[in-house]
């Protein structure tokens, strides 16, 4: 399956290292970061799950949960996570798949045979309230995740979703945006009475809305 962004993120029911999910309601009225892993024991993504472990307050404070999805079974995922919390000093509070199966990784496109046959890529989806998908990043398996630039975008988009504006390069939380072409001077006066600078007629910068 061949997913794009803005499909309906596909639903599914598995076992976790937290018990039996059914994704969609799992996620319910919120968001949901879904993060896959080749497999259980795997040095980078150990450093993966920590990191994240480590972030989960601030994913929190913006209403999205965590899935993780690895190919072993609950009974590894649990030997794993004492690993992943001895190792990287943090407690894991979020549940990770059993995808034994590969339900999960096929539904989701997450097998690549011409990098693996065995076990997933690691590939980030970020999934909003309406179950749709936002954003889709695969990594090489050598190449550690950058979760910061994860949170980065959930901010975008949050922000972006509520107003009429977009987020320039490098932009994060807090820093100026862009209004968006498609509205006029007229309509912008109403919407942003901080107002804003031209740099040209197309590139309208504004102090971000949400402050």
């Amino acid at each position: 399956m061949t997913l794009r962004l803005g499909d309906t993120a596909p639903d599914f029911e598995a076992e976790t290292s937290a018990g039996p999910i059914k994704f969609h309601d799992w996620i319910g009225d919120g968001w949901c970061i879904l993060f896959s892993h080749p497999k259980d024991f795997t040095p980078v993504c150990t450093t993966e799950l920590g990191y994240m472990a480590k972030i989960k307050p601030e994913f929190d404070k913006r209403n999205v949960k965590i899935l993780g999805v690895s190919v072993d079974s609950p009974e590894s995922h649990k030997g794993w996570v004492k690993d992943i919390e001895e190792t990287q000093s943090t407690k894991v509070g979020y549940p990770i798949v059993a995808d034994s199966q590969r339900k999960v990784a096929n539904l989701y496109g997450m097998m690549h045979p011409a990098h693996d046959e065995l076990y997933t890529v690691r590939t980030v989806f970020v999934i909003d309230p309406k179950k749709k998908v936002r954003l889709m990043i695969t990594y090489p398996q050598t190449c550690g995740r950058n979760f910061d630039e994860i949170l980065r975008v959930v901010d975008s988009l949050q922000l972006t979703d509520k107003f009429s504006v977009a987020t320039p390069v490098n932009w994060k939380k807090g820093e100026d945006v862009i209004i968006v072409p498609s509205l006029s001077d007229e309509d912008a006066k109403k919407k942003f009475p901080k107002g804003w600078k031209a740099l040209k007629p197309y590139l309208r910068i504004t102090p971000t809305p949400d402050r």
